[in-house]
């Protein structure tokens, strides 16, 4: 999705740009795969999808699942470059987080916190608070910060000023920040008030939750920026094996692929073209499940986020 972006970006700007991928599809990792029958070739599932499982063709399932925050540096992209005339999206129902064994609606506006049964009488006054802080905090005027500095006060001190109980932290945290882990805790606030602020807004644009999604799955945007860049008159070679990226002085000059070598002035590449160059450093485990019924107390909804912060399940990372 990256090196769609880039080349659909670049192509704009009057760069010359080829784009080469080893798959037969757009987006490499960020794909949705289509139809039903090709997602069991590509996890070597024995036999087909049963036919209860309907058309193949109306199956689009994403190999790494994100949204979109409505707000969010990925929307003004599409809008400044035009791909929305490619797309069509859909607003995410709901956002819920887990607790005690039970899924509970993220409360993310005042309304809500004040409505919410994930927090008692006092703790809900006491959050409403806190987000009417970060709805006003702007960090370019001192007089919003209320004695917090953005740049060296802990999350977790801030969390403190405003006396609020784990349960509440976990799901500011994992839930309105969207971080995986609690390491955000011990660094400076302005990160994480910027995150929550960025949730209300994107909240404010369409009102049923933050989070927008391409109507036929991720794989959409890839292909929406290759459609840009084509128009600019970008190159774009699928099925396309790359034998070796070749180096002169220590400087990237071109690409082998197929016995030619496409020279260039500079090369983007995701990590796995150059294993040589690259370290590990973490692992994510991602499961696809296909359900037969809609998740209890989301309130049937067509489309919707769970999120399981780590101390729920005694994890390093939340799910």
């Amino acid at each position: 999705l990256q090196e769609c972006i880039l080349s659909g970006i670049m192509s704009v700007n009057g760069k010359k740009v080829l784009h080469m991928d080893r798959n037969s599809y757009y987006g490499g990792e960020s794909a949705s795969i289509t139809p039903l029958e090709d997602l069991y070739k590509r996890f070597n599932l024995p036999g087909a999808p049963p036919e209860s499982m309907g058309r193949g063709r109306d199956w689009n399932v994403d190999l790494i699942p994100k949204f979109l925050m409505a707000n969010g540096q990925l929307v003004k992209m599409l809008l400044y470059t035009e791909v929305t005339r490619y797309l069509d999206f859909k607003v995410i129902e709901g956002s819920f987080v887990y607790k005690g064994g039970k899924i509970y609606k993220v409360p993310s506006t005042e309304a809500e916190a004040l409505a919410s049964s994930l927090m008692g009488l006092f703790e809900k006054r006491r959050f409403r608070k806190f987000l009417v802080y970060v709805a006003n905090f702007d960090e370019n005027d001192p007089r919003t910060f209320e004695g917090v500095d953005p740049k060296k006060t802990t999350m977790r001190d801030v969390y403190k000023k405003f006396d609020l109980g784990q349960d509440v932290i976990d799901f500011t945290g994992h839930a309105l920040a969207l971080y995986r882990t609690d390491d955000y805790l011990d660094q400076p606030c302005q990160e994480t008030i910027n995150r929550i602020k960025l949730y209300s807004e994107s909240l404010a644009r369409y009102g049923k939750s933050p989070y927008l999604y391409p109507l036929y799955g991720l794989g959409e945007l890839p292909q929406g920026f290759a459609r840009l860049s084509a128009i600019y008159g970008g190159t774009y070679m699928l099925n396309k094996p790359i034998e070796e990226i070749v180096i002169e002085n220590g400087k990237v000059i071109g690409v082998k692929s197929e016995g030619e070598v496409a020279r260039c002035k500079q090369l983007i590449c995701d990590p796995s073209y150059v294993s040589d160059r690259v370290t590990k450093v973490g692992q994510v485990i991602r499961v696809i499940c296909i359900l037969s019924h809609p998740i209890k107390n989301t309130n049937d909804a067509n489309s919707c986020q769970i999120i399981i912060p780590q101390n729920q399940v005694n994890r390093k990372s939340g799910v």
